[in-house]
């Protein structure tokens, strides 16, 4: 099995912590974490496919183990961590790379692939939204009504779900088998927002989430016009992006592969080696096409 490296990459001011496994000779795939979390969701998927791929998982400003500036020495913004990826991605001399995308990875990775749409082999979307199908009535209550502007009403309703029963909710609910998944994830993740300021954080990219809607006709163009080799896996029982979200794939990548699994919005935690199969399958003829 080939072993994980921690590292850390700096990108302007910025120390950013990274997963790294697998030869550079092989084909790189991204992976690009979501809310609450950090490159830890990838902890179990990383070895399944270090063998035949370059797997990098770097965690945002404000996440893991990478630098945690405050909102007054760091503007939490989706374009904001999408520049600090690019400039990742530099740093570390990634020329091409498929991109693994879940919950705020879409908003982040979706950025980064219409600017450079030449340097993506393909997409795999987990739990990532980027059609209006997808919005659950969880983040139309709590989440949509902070932009463009933070209120103390709205701010008193999001509060809540940067405290552990959610973090926990968001993590375990859905599961098939709810003990499978470990209570590493979620307590690994409150520790990340329970550090001083980064609640703020949380809610500055909450407040800033209505930013990616606004972006949802770009993205949905760089699909029809480029029509990436796209792999959609969704947890079916996902309270925060609905499966309607996945199905939306279809519309602008007609031959967009999708499977809905028995799974809630990390689904990772649950079905790793399900989602490891699908991708070994699916990149598998997309590195031949674009080998010959």
């Amino acid at each position: 099995m080939e072993p994980i490296h921690y590292k850390v990459a700096k990108v302007a001011d910025l120390q950013i912590f990274y997963r790294e496994a697998g030869s550079r000779e092989n084909p790189t795939i991204l992976l690009l974490h979501g809310f609450p979390t950090s490159s830890h969701m990838y902890r179990d998927l990383i070895p399944m496919l270090a063998d035949r791929y370059h797997l990098i998982a770097p965690d945002y400003p404000g996440f893991g183990f990478s630098s945690t500036p405050t909102i007054n020495e760091f503007p939490y913004t989706f374009d904001n961590l999408a520049h600090v990826i690019d400039g990742f991605i530099d740093v570390l001399g990634l020329e091409t790379y498929a991109l693994y995308m879940q919950d705020f990875g879409g908003p982040v990775g979706f950025r980064i692939a219409a600017r450079r749409p030449e340097r993506v082999r393909g997409l795999l979307i987990q739990n990532a939204n980027a059609y209006d199908e997808g919005m659950s009535e969880t983040m139309r209550t709590y989440v949509l009504p902070l932009w463009p502007k933070v209120t103390q009403a709205t701010e008193a309703k999001a509060r809540p779900l940067f405290e552990l029963p959610n973090t926990q909710r968001q993590i375990i609910e859905g599961a098939a088998d709810p003990e499978l998944v470990s209570p590493d994830a979620w307590q690994h993740a409150q520790w990340g927002l329970d550090r001083s300021g980064m609640k703020d954080m949380a809610l500055a990219l909450h407040a800033d989430y209505g930013s990616n809607l606004g972006l949802y006709k770009e993205w949905q163009a760089y699909f029809r016009h480029v029509r990436p080799p796209t792999l959609v896996a969704w947890g079916r029982h996902d309270f925060i992006f609905t499966v309607e979200g996945a199905e939306a794939y279809r519309r602008d990548i007609p031959n967009a592969e999708i499977h809905i699994l028995e799974a809630g919005h990390f689904a990772l935690e649950t079905n790793a080696a399900e989602i490891a199969s699908l991708i070994r399958r699916f990149l598998q003829p997309t590195q031949a096409q674009r080998s010959a």
